[in-house]
């Protein structure tokens, strides 16, 4: 089993930057990648950004790219997600997960955090 807890949301005026964190605990040597997603009132649960082990490969959203980055320390066992041009739709709770197989880094997520909310205000 893995624990993912997630830190770094609140509330931003838009055009502002948030840095979210996710620190994993468990068995952590059975990570391989690891990502972002979010959920916005009546809407679904969708992808934001993905990270491999080896951090060599991510994703993005289209409506995240160019603004959002992720990064990951596999020494400190923890994902981030650096935020910047924030923009109202962002706001969301969001979530980080980690898979415990090999594959590709946009699916089959295995271990979910509680979530972390960003507000971004106009």
């Amino acid at each position: 089993q893995v624990q993912l807890v997630e830190s770094g949301g609140g509330l931003v005026q838009a055009g502002g930057s948030l840095r979210l964190s996710c620190a994993a605990s468990g068995r952590t040597s059975t990570m391989y990648s690891m990502g972002w997603f979010r959920q916005a009132p009546g809407k679904e649960r969708g992808i934001v950004a993905a990270i491999s082990r080896s951090g060599s490969i991510t994703y993005y959203a289209n409506s995240v790219k160019g603004r959002f980055t992720i990064s990951r320390d596999n020494a400190k066992n923890t994902v981030y997600l650096q935020m910047n041009s924030l923009k109202p739709e962002d706001t969301a709770l969001y979530y980080c997960a980690t898979k415990a197989t090999i594959g590709p880094i946009t699916n089959s997520y295995d271990y979910w955090g509680q979530g972390t909310q960003v507000t971004v205000s106009s």
